[in-house]
C-alpha cells in the first residue's frame, strides 16, 4: 500500500508521536508498502527521504514544537499526486488534521487517525489562565469532531478507547498499540554512561526518560526520591529528557535540598545514548497518569530495566505485576516502599528486569504493523 502521513509533530521534535509515526513507518517500508509524512520544518531538521518539511512559526510557551503555516501545508499537499497513494493516515489533531481530511475527502480516499494524546489531561497546564472545566470540556468536544471526521481511529490503549467512546466518539475505534523496534534496544552500555557522568557503579540509580513536562507528573518521583533517601542517602534520580517543567523541577529539587539526588541530562542520541542511560539505571520510574500507551516503559524492558511505576490510563495495557514490573500504588510513600527494595536488591532487579525482556518481545513493531495493515486493508480492500 501507499500511504500519506500527515502530523504537527516530527523529529527532530523529540516525543513520543515521533517515535511512533518512525517506528511505523519503518516498519511499513519493511514489509514493502511506501509511506510518504508531511510534517513540521524545525532548525536543525535534516533531509529524509520521504518526508517533506512544511514552514511555520514557533508556538508561543512552547520552544519545542513549530506551528505550520497554513497555506505553506495546502501547498505541500496539492504538490503530491493523489494518484501515488491509497490512504491518508493523521497523527494529530491540529492543522494536519483539518489539512489532511479536506486531502482526502478531496480526492475521494480513506482516513484514518491515530489518537495518541488525552489532551483533555493536557491544555491547562499550558492555559493556566483559563477554567480547567472549560478545557477538558473544549477538549472533548473537539476530538469528538475530528474523530467523527475521519473513516477510522486507532487507540493506543484500551483506556483511550474508552475515552474517546465516553466522548461521543461514533467513528470505530481500533486498539494498536504502538510497537516497539526491538533492534534499537538490543544493547546497551550502562557502565560507560555512569562513567560518563561521573556515577559510581555501586550507587543505587532510578530513571525517567520522556518529556520533562507538567503532566508527567515528575515533582511526585521527586518527593518519592526524598522518601527514597532516608533509608538509602545516596540514591540518584536520572531525568532523560527536556521540557517547559524543567526550571520549575529544578526550584523544587533545591527547595527539597536534592542537589545531589537528581540529576537533568536533557535530550540524549536515541541510538546510543539513550539505551546506555536506561541500562545505567537499575529502576526505570513512571508516574505519569496521562499516557495512552507509555513506550518508555517498553523501551526499558527490553533493555532488561526493572519498572516501577503506577497503572494509570494507557499505562494499564502495559503493566503486568511482576513481568518486568512493580506497580506501585498512588502516593509517595507507598511508591518510595514497593521501589526501594529493587533498589537495595540489585540482583532481585535484575531477575526482575530479565522477565520484562522476555515480555517486551511481544510489543514488536512487527506485530503492530501487521494490525495497521490489517486496518488499512479493510479500508482500501483492493490493495494489499
Amino acid at each position: 500500500m501507499r500511504i500519506l502521513m500527515v502530523s504537527d509533530v516530527y523529529f527532530p521534535r523529540v516525543n513520543g508521536v515521533s517515535t511512533s509515526i518512525q517506528t511505523l513507518r519503518q516498519a511499513l517500508a519493511e514489509a514493502g508498502h511506501a509511506s510518504v509524512l508531511v510534517a513540521p520544518d524545525y532548525p536543525a531538521a535534516a533531509d529524509e527521504p520521504g518526508i517533506v518539511r512544511v514552514p511555520g512559526w514557533q508556538i508561543p510557551r512552547d520552544p519545542e514544537d513549530r506551528l505550520m503555516h497554513p497555506r505553506a501545508l495546502a501547498a505541500a499537499l496539492d504538490a503530491l499526486d493523489p494518484a501515488d497513494f491509497d490512504l491518508v493516515h493523521i497523527h494529530t489533531p491540529f492543522l494536519a488534521h483539518r489539512a489532511g481530511v479536506r486531502w482526502a475527502r478531496k480526492h475521494g480516499l480513506p482516513c484514518v487517525e491515530t489518537y495518541h494524546t488525552l489532551f483533555e489531561e493536557y491544555f491547562h497546564h499550558y492555559l493556566p489562565f483559563l477554567p480547567k472545566s472549560w478545557l477538558a470540556a473544549a477538549a472533548r468536544m473537539i476530538s469528538r469532531k475530528e474523530c467523527d471526521g475521519v473513516t477510522a481511529v486507532i487507540a493506543p490503549s484500551s483506556a483511550m478507547k474508552t475515552a474517546l467512546q465516553a466522548y461521543g466518539v461514533s467513528s470505530p475505534v481500533h486498539i494498536i498499540p504502538t510497537g516497539l523496534r526491538l533492534a534499537d534496544f538490543a544493547h546497551c552500555d550502562g557502565p560507560a554512561f555512569r562513567a560518563r557522568h561521573a556515577i559510581s557503579p555501586e550507587r543505587p540509580v532510578m530513571a525517567y526518560v520522556g518529556r520533562v513536562a507538567f503532566e508527567k507528573n515528575l515533582d511526585f518521583l521527586l518527593a518519592v526520591t526524598a522518601g527514597v533517601r532516608r533509608s538509602l542517602p545516596d540514591v540518584l534520580l536520572v531525568i532523560a529528557g527536556e521540557g517547559p517543567a524543567r526550571a520549575s523541577l529544578e526550584r523544587s529539587v533545591a527547595k527539597r535540598g536534592l542537589t545531589d539526588n537528581v540529576r537533568f541530562v536533557g535530550y540524549l542520541e536515541r541510538k546510543t545514548e539513550l539505551p546506555a542511560c536506561y541500562c545505567a539505571a537499575d529502576v526505570f520510574v513512571f508516574a505519569s497518569k496521562t499516557e495512552t500507551q507509555g513506550l518508555v516503559l517498553l523501551e526499558a524492558m527490553a533493555l532488561g530495566v526493572p519498572v516501577v511505576g503506577l497503572a494509570e490510563m494507557g499505562t494499564k495495557d502495559v503493566l503486568q505485576e511482576g513481568r518486568g514490573c512493580r506497580i506501585a500504588p498512588d502516593d509517595v510513600a507507598g511508591f518510595a516502599r514497593t521501589l526501594s527494595p529493587l533498589l537495595a536488591d540489585r540482583a532481585g532487579a535484575q531477575a526482575l528486569g530479565a522477565a520484562g525482556k522476555v515480555y517486551a518481545a511481544g510489543w514488536s513493531e512487527g506485530r503492530m504493523c501487521e494490525s495497521i495493515l490489517a486496518l488499512y486493508q479493510t479500508l482500501h480492500p483492493e490493495q494489499g
